[in-house]
């Protein structure tokens, strides 16, 4: 326990040092001794699901039985331009996301050298299982430090887990509860927890920079897979293929290929879906009784099967996202949608296709859009049109003013939605930006707050007539029908895959690129698959901009150098 409680000491302050000098601006590096230097570009905090895909894939295949259980709350993550993706560069650790990432740490390292398993999981044998054996941490050290970090470890820090390593043994008479720190030491560290993208001078190009092969690896596996690189894609890096046009082309089409895709695929609907919302979803029970977490959790599940069925295993249409019926249903979820469901087990999922009586018309139809963008004891065609704006054109809607009196649209006692919405829109400073949000949101107004079908509100006909740009349709299948012909939405999606993978909001410069690849996706038919190769093929995909206080990378496994360079560039 002594051990315990004073490696743990040490660990914060190094942590939170090493935290805040990545996050400390300094002097965009310059030219010693004729030679240029890496530097860090980009630093980006990896998600939850990142991190179970990482714990899963570093260590899934060196243990028996049952795999690791992570069970911990993470740090909230923060949407940016309508993505976690472009937030999680703005994000840091507060003191108790710390604690809990030490004790997801600990415990990790004592399932992964538990009795059980290290046998399995160190592939090599201690001379002394008492005493501390340098050689064989250093191959546990160097396989595992490698998957973690994403990169090969340097010299310093395999030594300072070593020597972890080593004090740890030496006190306990342990050679595995050295291991145990050592390991815990690696998976605490910023170089995991955090995406660190660095970028070297360009031996093609000496007056521009290029991201390393690692970096490049890492963009890769994180937007296709949702998790670090596998051996084959660090040998990639290792060896420079990655740079090479062939050798670049080859990695993504095994990767997109791969089953390992569907997870990528679920993490990114996820982030443009604002399906985490589902987590924090409260409903007002004596409204909707149906309402549960079972049912949440289904809503949420249900979306994500729906969109990895349609776009990745059969490779259909993107756009028929919006007018596809065909989805997955289990037992909680047709209590909510009304229908009979064979199956006695709740968990239990079958493929359904609602027929056109249901008003059904894609995912904006089912539980989980109708649910999380309405109010906890009604609906709200302003959220629902809001967010059909934001998430699938690309389009924001200002706030509303501060003065702006809510009484009457609340009043849900009395009429329909709409007439109310209507009344309110008398306000001056409300019509505008309600006369663009509230039509697609009305046309969804045959379900309520939690997605549920009716016709009637407060004993009056519920009308879903609607209209965007001059162009009138009615109801959810109408609503659906225009997104699917409107060329504004598969734009929209090239955007956010692409705003996604390199963690940045795309700009002015992005523009024509953007176009282009807009262009090349509807030549493909529309198809996802086809859309993620062709982006991250692109150059533009692995362009460096270097900010200013661009950090310089000090004893990094990068070896490439240049000449020196005086100017700022952009290379892929």
């Amino acid at each position: 326990m002594l051990i315990h409680r004073k490696v743990r000491g040490v660990g914060i302050c190094a942590f939170i040092g090493a935290i805040a000098f990545a996050a400390t601006p300094v002097q965009t590096p310059k030219p010693a001794s004729g030679e240029a230097k890496p530097v860090k570009v980009a630093l980006r905090r990896i998600t939850e699901t990142q991190y179970r895909h990482t714990i899963a894939d570093v260590f899934g295949s060196s243990i028996k039985g049952p795999s690791i259980k992570i069970n911990a709350r993470f740090e909230p993550e923060k949407r940016v331009d309508r993505l976690l993706a472009i937030g999680s560069a703005q994000l840091s650790l507060t003191s108790s996301g710390f604690e809990q990432y030490f004790a997801l740490a600990s415990s990790i390292s004592d399932q992964v050298l538990g009795e059980q398993q290290r046998n399995a999981s160190v592939p090599c044998k201690p001379a002394d299982p008492s005493r501390a054996d340098d050689a064989c941490a250093r191959l546990f050290i160097e396989k595992y430090g490698e998957r973690l970090f994403r990169r090969p470890l340097t010299k310093s820090e395999a030594l300072a887990r070593l020597r972890t390593a080593s004090g740890g043994a030496k006190q306990s008479s342990d050679f595995y509860a050295g291991l145990k720190l050592a390991l815990t030491s690696l998976l605490l560290a910023p170089e995991f927890l955090f995406r660190v993208e660095v970028a070297e001078p360009d031996p093609a190009n000496p007056q521009q920079y290029r991201l390393d092969g690692y970096t490049k690896a890492a963009r890769l596996s994180f937007l296709l897979w949702d998790s670090p690189p596998d051996q084959e894609l660090l040998a990639a890096a290792r060896s420079g293929a990655i740079h090479t046009k062939d050798g670049l082309k080859q990695q993504v089409s095994r990767m997109v290929a791969s089953p390992r895709f569907e997870d990528g695929a679920r993490a990114f609907f996820t982030d443009m879906l604002q399906l985490d919302g589902i987590e924090n979803l409260v409903k007002d029970p004596t409204i909707y009784p149906k309402f549960n977490q079972s049912v949440s959790d289904s809503a949420r599940e249900q979306t994500l099967k729906t969109a990895v069925e349609l776009l990745v295993r059969q490779k259909r249409d993107y756009r028929e996202l919006f007018t596809s019926n065909d989805t997955f249903m289990n037992r909680p979820l047709a209590s909510v949608y009304r229908i009979p469901f064979a199956s006695s087990a709740s968990s239990d999922w079958a493929p359904y296709t609602f027929p056109p009586s249901s008003e059904r018309s894609g995912i904006l139809t089912q539980v989980s859009f109708l649910s999380l963008f309405a109010h906890p004891g009604t609906s709200s065609p302003t959220k629902r049109g809001i967010k059909i704006y934001e998430i699938f054109m690309c389009q924001g809607t200002p706030d509303p003013p501060a003065d702006v009196d809510f009484s009457r649209v609340q009043d849900s006692s009395k009429g329909t939605v709409r007439a109310r919405l209507l009344d309110h829109m008398q306000n001056v400073g409300c019509a505008v930006c309600h006369r663009r949000t509230d039509p697609p949101g009305l046309a969804l107004e045959h379900f309520d707050g939690l997605g549920q079908l009716r016709t009637m509100e407060n004993g009056t006909p519920i009308d879903v007539t609607a209209g965007i740009n001059g162009v009138k349709f009615e109801g959810a299948q109408g609503l659906g029908q225009y997104l699917h012909d409107s060329p504004g939405v598969p734009a929209c999606l090239v955007r956010n895959v692409y705003a996604y993978g390199v963690g940045r909001t795309a700009g002015q410069q992005d523009e024509d690129y953007l176009l282009e690849q807009a262009k090349a996706f509807a030549g493909s038919g529309y198809r996802l698959p086809d859309l993620m190769v062709q982006i991250a093929s692109s150059p533009e995909f692995f362009k460096v901009v270097l900010p200013d206080g661009a950090e310089p990378v000090s004893g990094t496994a990068t070896t490439a150098t240049a000449p020196p360079t005086t100017s700022k560039g952009s290379v892929p």
